[in-house]
């Protein structure tokens, strides 16, 4: 039994989370920032907002006044939806189209389109996306890395392209779920912390064993901090009290959005990261490399929005979590060109073998919840 590891004593985040921390009472960051935010100033916060989107308003002389980057997904829905209807803002908006997309997803990007707004869908060479997304899974194991890089990066090249100097994503996960705090009084930062936070201080390694083409590179490359000196890139969750399922309700009422029949792999939600295949593997992924996986994810949130005691958490998490996504592994295979048994070396050689035993294919936790 791996006795090192702790839980939450609020929410169930594990203390394997990369760049989490706890206070004297046991609870971890994430959950001392939702306690925070129940008397945080939002009225202060909102009219840093309206400084910025003041400063920012191209549209009156026929322009776009950001870039908000979306999937068709709740998140971005709702940033659009109140930067465009609630501020009066002008925003682009930009989907870097996600590898084994899944109908579902589209259905959702096309609903979200179709309620009012202006679009680019930026398709970067499948050839250099799948071998930057092979070469993540087996070197960093992070089966969508090309993906996850080119969305970090894409929206800053054609800011950088079209004059635009100002970017919205949603949520500051470090902030919001556990990690990092550098930005929980700073709405801004910089490609440098894109790199080494979201992308693992890894763009280099997976570029160099890829050994792509420069040519098709050019939605993987970011610009130089030099070439881009007004561009302010921030989280909406800085500005506004977060709250995924709020945001689920908005762009389901305004923007389309269609949750899936079924709960998706690996969870007990259905209405979160519906937009590809990929992503289940990255959350089996996570589990494997640290502990918790999707299911533990949504309990979490729910804990802190105050939908869900912490033993029903603990429940589900004991009947979701870790469960493999064996309806795309014949998807995973074609994609990345692998036999199964090399596919599953993949899946071993990320395995923390402090938190598993594995036989065969079968991954035995030497943890459980409580």
């Amino acid at each position: 039994m791996f006795t090192d590891i702790k839980w939450c004593k609020s929410c169930v985040s594990m203390n394997t989370r990369p760049r989490i921390t706890f206070d004297e009472r046991g609870f971890c960051n994430a959950c001392v920032w939702a306690e925070e935010k129940k008397t945080l100033d939002w009225k202060s916060r909102e009219d840093e907002l309206l400084g910025l989107l003041d400063s920012h308003r191209d549209s009156r002389n026929g322009g776009f006044d950001c870039i908000v980057p979306v999937s068709g997904g709740k998140d971005g829905s709702y940033v659009a939806y109140n930067l465009k209807h609630k501020y009066g803002m002008n925003p682009l908006t930009v989907t870097v189209t996600p590898p084994l997309e899944l109908e579902l997803g589209k259905q959702n990007l096309s609903a979200f389109i179709e309620s009012g707004y202006d679009h680019i869908s930026i398709n970067p060479n499948p050839v250099a996306m799948q071998a930057l997304n092979k070469h993540g899974f087996v070197e960093m194991g992070f089966p969508y890395y090309g993906w996850l890089l080119a969305i970090q990066a894409a929206p800053v090249v054609l800011a950088h392209k079209l004059g635009i100097n100002l970017i919205f994503y949603g949520e500051d996960g470090e902030v919001e779920y556990g990690g990092t705090g550098k930005t929980k009084s700073n709405p801004f930062y910089d490609v440098n912390y894109m790199k080494e936070v979201y992308l693992e201080g890894g763009v280099q390694k997976v570029l160099d064993r890829a050994d792509v083409d420069r040519r098709h590179l050019n939605w993987f490359s970011f610009p130089t901090d030099v070439a881009m000196p007004s561009l302010k890139i921030c989280h909406w969750s800085y500005f506004e009290n977060w709250d995924p399922y709020r945001n689920y309700l908005v762009a389901k009422k305004y923007c389309g959005l269609m949750e899936s029949q079924t709960s998706n792999a690996g969870t007990f939600t259905n209405f979160a990261q519906n937009d590809q295949a990929l992503y289940s593997l990255h959350a089996h992924l996570m589990f494997l490399k640290f502990g918790f996986g999707r299911a533990n994810q949504d309990a979490c949130i729910e804990i802190r929005r105050g939908a869900m005691s912490r033993n029903q958490a603990c429940h589900l998490v004991k009947l979701y979590d870790g469960n493999f996504p064996s309806e795309f592994l014949d998807l995973y295979l074609e994609y990345y060109g692998m036999h199964e048994a090399e596919f599953f070396d993949v899946l071993k050689r990320w395995t923390n073998e402090e938190l598993f035993r594995v036989e065969g294919r079968v991954w035995k936790p030497l943890f459980e919840i409580k």
